[in-house]
């Protein structure tokens, strides 16, 4: 059984019917189709509602603007990934922090080459969050975070949470550099980026 998806402070409305469960799933896959086509500046509810096939009040049904809408499909993209994390991690030793590293990288760079929208939109809008404390990084290295003590046996203390949000600034900012450079990101500098957090977290989890 997967991690139960964290509950998405976006919706205005959460779905109780499998019906309207169905309708925001499309809205959100519209969404993310649209911004592989389009971007985030010239994104547009109505847009959204076209290419779903939905009235644009089922959007603002959930969604208040597009920002929200955007945030909530990020929620999505890392309940996605805790889940494809979790069943990687399943399969390895509790004792094997290098291969949950792996798993972790691996599982961020099959979703950036295939999931729709997650090139531009992985776990955060583009643009800047307005509380910081929830921006994406930080978003990202608490939910890793737990996922990473979980397997490891570790106590998902202060120490740890820095650990892996220092980890995943890092990755971000290199990871960006190995997109600009290759569509499908440059080999070599995805090599150095898993030295790189390997190396690192090393201190604290050898």
């Amino acid at each position: 059984m997967g991690p139960v998806p964290h509950p998405n402070p976006n919706l205005r409305r959460a779905p109780v019917q499998q019906r309207s469960a169905d309708r925001l799933a499309r809205i959100l896959d519209a969404c993310a189709g649209l911004l592989d086509e389009t971007g985030y500046e010239q994104l547009s509810t109505r847009d959204v509602a076209l290419r779903a096939e939905v009235p644009i009040g089922s959007v603002y049904r959930f969604f208040s603007n597009k920002r929200a809408l955007v945030d909530a499909l990020a929620l999505r993209n890392l309940d996605l990934y805790a889940e494809r994390i979790t069943a990687r991690l399943g399969s390895l030793p509790a004792d094997d922090w290098r291969g949950a590293i792996d798993a972790v990288l691996d599982e961020y760079l099959a979703m950036k080459r295939t999931v729709p929208g997650f090139a531009l939109v992985d776990f955060g809008p583009p643009s800047p969050a307005e509380d910081a404390s929830d921006d994406a990084n930080r978003r990202l290295a608490g939910r890793l975070t737990d996922l990473l003590a979980g397997h490891l046996g570790r106590h998902p203390g202060p120490e740890l949470l820095r650990a892996i949000l220092v980890s995943v600034e890092a990755a971000d900012a290199l990871l960006q550099l190995a997109f600009r450079t290759d569509p499908s990101g440059d080999p070599a500098i995805v090599a150095e980026t898993r030295t790189l957090v390997r190396a690192y977290l090393a201190q604290i989890l050898d």
